[in-house]
């Protein structure tokens, strides 16, 4: 045997292969399955589930979420996911836009409504809207214009009247969960 080889091969216990311990993290449900954050605990919610998850349906709207488009549900009600840093989010639960549909892949009663009324536009704000409206349909299955008016999101592309419409076909169809 050459001796590159020789040294490189492990003799006696250097071959035991010894486990890391678990590392110490952040437990949170994310559309339904388990995560451990282990990294800065400072980082905000959004760049975990992009960067981190690659769930990239949640946009970025701004340092303060000011638009909208970063909405998710936290513990059921929508939340900007650029305030939420994951020390706040030990056995939280979040859903995305990506974990409204069913698991059979049936859509949100929302989403198939968004597509019934051709209420995407450039698509950027979509998730933020399908976040605040599926929101707004637990607290008021029955919305009315004023209180689809308060929702935090912007459009820039003039769909907030298919919104409107989509939402509004959407109430009473929606899963009160």
């Amino acid at each position: 045997m050459a001796p590159a080889q020789a040294q490189a091969l492990p003799t006696g216990q250097e071959n035991t292969i010894v486990p890391e311990a678990v590392r110490d993290g952040i437990d949170l449900q994310i559309n339904g399955e388990h995560y451990r954050h282990t990294g800065d605990p400072q980082m905000p919610l959004l760049w975990y589930l992009r960067d981190v998850l690659r769930l990239t349906g949640t946009k970025y709207g701004g340092e303060h979420g000011e638009s909208g488009a970063d909405l998710v549900l936290l513990d059921g009600k929508a939340v900007s996911a650029i305030t939420q840093t994951m020390a706040k989010l030990a056995g939280k639960q979040v859903v995305t836009v990506e974990g409204l549909a069913a698991n059979d892949g049936t859509l949100h009663p929302l989403q198939q409504a968004f597509i019934d009324e051709d209420a995407i536009g450039c698509g950027y704000c979509t998730p933020g809207w399908l976040i605040a409206g599926v929101d707004l349909l637990k607290r008021k299955p029955h919305p009315g214009d004023d209180d689809i008016d308060r929702l935090p999101n912007l459009c820039r592309c003039g769909c907030q009247t298919r919104v409107r419409r989509a939402i509004k076909r959407a109430a009473g169809k929606a899963p009160q969960s």
